[in-house]
């Protein structure tokens, strides 16, 4: 099914849901309306039980060409507190495993929903750049420790000091991408990556992207070796394994008061 929610497309087909932002005839540039609507968004596709991951793409060949920049001066005044930084934190922090699906351009405020996603698969057509220095901003402090986290330093210096755009070749080289192929292969790859990791244990990923993310204390790393031990998930796997056969695995993140990182997202 396809809804139209604020210029941002939701199709769901079984466990995956697809965020499309669709703002063609800007290049798919994210308008403030956009930026505020994606947080709730993902709130809803998070509260869903049947969803088990999230792709974010562009419409009509192009992922996203920046941010509309809208009233300069309420972008100046906003600094760090923008909804756009919002929208961002709000998908870094998006439960679920994400991937990014990179065709065309990937630029600025594009980069910055990328670089928030777990996973990012790149068409050989991808473009990407970062274009503060070129209109005098500074990149927000948030998007930009992301970035230098992704692809190191010396990078993410080169593309906010130049501002230039590199292919989708070097943002493979660079780790700014998990994987390059050519455009007409791209959703076939995505789709075998989420099918992957849909069919793998919710408990073992959600777990993973906890810790790799740095969100996960002592006390809440031991909570999930409990969750092991008390879901049985260790020995279906196991079982499955040496049986030849798919697992089934049965867990699901328990029900909390929002707020309570007991609930696992």
């Amino acid at each position: 099914m396809a809804v139209v929610d604020a210029e941002l497309l939701v199709e769901v087909a079984g466990p995956v849901a697809t965020v499309v932002i669709h703002n063609p005839t800007r290049r798919n540039a994210m308008t403030p309306a956009m930026w505020r609507r994606l947080p709730g968004l993902l709130d809803q596709l998070d509260a869903d039980p049947a969803i088990r991951a999230v792709v974010l793409t562009g419409a009509d060949g192009t992922f996203c060409a920046g941010a509309d920049l809208g009233d300069l001066d309420d972008l100046l005044d906003a600094g760090d507190a923008s909804v756009a930084v919002k929208a961002e934190e709000r998908l870094a922090a998006f439960a679920k495993p994400t991937v990014a699906a990179i065709r065309g351009a990937c630029v600025g405020g594009g980069c910055q929903l990328a670089v928030a996603c777990d996973l990012r698969i790149a068409a050989d057509d991808a473009r990407f750049g970062v274009p503060p220095a070129r209109l005098g901003l500074v990149y927000p402090a948030p998007t930009t420790r992301r970035l230098a986290r992704l692809v190191g330093p010396s990078t993410v210096k080169h593309l906010l000091f130049t501002a230039e755009l590199i292919d989708a070749g070097r943002a493979l080289r660079v780790g700014l991408v998990d994987e390059v192929l050519p455009a007409a292969g791209l959703d076939a790859r995505v789709g075998e990556v989420t099918a992957a990791v849909t069919a793998r244990s919710r408990l073992s990923v959600t777990a993973a992207k906890e810790i790799v993310d740095g969100r996960a204390d002592d006390d809440r790393i031991a909570w999930w070796h409990g969750q092991v031990r008390a879901s049985g998930e260790a020995r279906e796997g196991v079982a499955a394994a040496n049986e030849r056969r798919p697992p089934c695995f049965p867990w699901s993140p328990p029900t909390a008061e929002p707020g309570d990182r007991g609930a696992a997202g």
